[in-house]
């Protein structure tokens, strides 16, 4: 089965519908440990992503692209550079094609990952999104099924929990963060479940 323009553009609109879904819940666990606003920049940037490519003619490149702009439009802030930049880099990685295997979604999550660590210079193990994208990213370049590559992306969110933050806001708040995930790492792991949904069907 391909996976085609029409369906990147069905799973931003799934994106921004499960962040809309998920918003309270993320600030709420952003308001623990950071300024309280992560489900909303996700919320919007998802939406923007989700608005920007729905009329769009072109590429799965082209896609990526627009969506990227958008979200980092909706989003100036810490998340919308990573993910624009995250989605720059998988629609270098699908290239111009209209349609690809599904089984080529893999690539689009070792690329944003790629994308994400670039821009933000994080580490696995500094509490943030990467905890949860990087072992994702390793799983899906190792040839992992969707649900083992989802299972390594929870993994990896529910090993932020008892990390102390060395990186962005949650840095400056000690060990009140200890114990609570980080929200970068819990939108991560709801992203790539859409995806591995993707890959699966």
């Amino acid at each position: 089965m391909d996976f085609s323009t029409s369906d990147l553009k069905h799973l931003f609109v799934r994106l921004a519908a499960r962040m809309s879904t998920e918003r309270d819940a993320l600030c709420a666990l952003d308001g623990v440990i950071g300024d309280g606003d992560h489900g909303i920049a996700m919320e919007q940037g998802m939406k923007a992503a989700a608005d920007q490519i729905q009329s769009l003619d072109g590429s799965l490149q082209d896609v990526f692209n627009a969506a990227a702009k958008g979200f980092l439009n909706a989003v100036g802030a810490s998340s919308g550079p990573l993910y624009a930049t995250g989605f720059l880099r998988a629609g270098k990685a699908v290239g111009p094609r209209l349609a690809m295997p599904k089984d080529d979604l893999r690539l689009v999550i070792v690329a944003i990952r790629d994308g994400i660590q670039h821009r933000g210079k994080a580490e696995p193990g500094q509490k943030t999104m990467i905890d949860a994208w990087h072992p994702a990213a390793e799983a899906a370049a190792a040839g992992a099924t969707p649900t083992s590559i989802l299972a390594a992306a929870k993994d990896g969110m529910e090993a932020t929990k008892p990390m102390l933050a060395t990186l962005g806001r949650a840095s400056r708040l000690g060990e009140r963060v200890i114990g609570h995930a980080d929200p970068g790492s819990v939108s991560a792991v709801m992203i790539i479940e859409e995806i591995t949904l993707e890959m699966a069907h």
